[in-house]
């Protein structure tokens, strides 16, 4: 991969250290490792293949080499620990921005780490790509987070039959090959301007974060079913909350505030 194009336009940010590897295990621990050793922020790196991708609650996430966005980020951000996970949302927007301005599809974010497809009846629903963000503590302290992006982009035209019913890649979607290189660079460039606001902007910059969450949000409106270790909470998503927790009011009309956990949808937004 020709990295020159890719430095040149992010030489006014904080991503400046770009990295791209043929192969390697996971570019997530990659970064947690270089964090530990006290790498500054701002490092990125992708991969063509990853040997031990992983998704959240420790699923792994397998894509042939050489078809999707698997890129992390290490960031140190200076933040309320109850704003953290803002970071993530961060992300998502970059991401749904970023494949906007590269293809005619406006991915939307599915609580709490997914991009999906919506308002297109072939691929209603599915998912594009995921989030996983995991941090790095001292002493009980955040020290650093590193957030990863595994997106579908250019996948075979059939895709596993594990796969074939719930997921798509961005060329299905917009019927061309799209560029690795220029979604990366798209995405680092929405993530300096929503992680800028997120750390630099006080109330305000974490206000503007979770307004364009939102407007994102895939589950915001809908009936779904949030699947919890002690419980499944089932309701309408009403909101996201400043600490990016969701919140669904149940029919008795309590309210319930999701910290984590899957969520199902169960019926689209009105």
């Amino acid at each position: 991969m020709d990295l020159d194009p890719i430095h040149a336009a992010l030489s006014e940010t904080r991503f400046t250290d770009v990295r791209w590897v043929a192969r390697t295990g996971s570019t997530n621990s990659d970064l947690l490792e270089a964090a530990r050793q006290g790498a500054p922020e701002g490092i990125v790196e992708a991969a063509d293949e990853q040997t031990a991708g992983r998704g959240r609650l420790d699923r792994s996430w397998e894509a042939p080499a050489g078809s999707s966005l698997l890129v992390s980020v290490l960031l140190r951000p200076s933040l309320a620990f109850d704003r953290v996970q803002l970071v993530s949302s961060a992300v998502g927007i970059a991401a749904s921005e970023a494949c906007a301005a590269l293809a005619p599809v406006q991915p939307l974010l599915k609580w709490p780490n997914d991009l999906v497809v919506v308002g297109g009846a072939r691929f209603e629903g599915r998912k594009l790509g995921g989030i996983l963000a995991e941090a790095v503590l001292e002493a009980g302290r955040l020290q650093a987070v590193v957030v990863g992006l595994g997106l579908n982009v250019n996948w075979p035209e059939q895709l596993p039959p594990e796969l074939d019913a719930i997921a798509v890649s961005l060329n299905h979607v917009v019927d061309e090959t799209v560029d690795r290189a220029r979604l990366l660079t798209e995405l680092l460039l929405r993530l300096e301007h929503w992680y800028g606001l997120l750390v630099g902007g006080g109330d305000d910059g974490a206000a503007a974060v979770l307004r364009r969450y939102r407007e994102l949000s895939a589950t915001l409106g809908r009936t779904v079913r949030a699947e919890l270790p002690d419980g499944d909470v089932e309701g309408e998503a009403v909101d996201v909350t400043g600490a990016g927790h969701l919140q669904v009011r149940q029919p008795s009309g309590e309210l319930v505030e999701v910290t984590a956990g899957d969520v199902v949808h169960l019926r689209p937004a009105h």
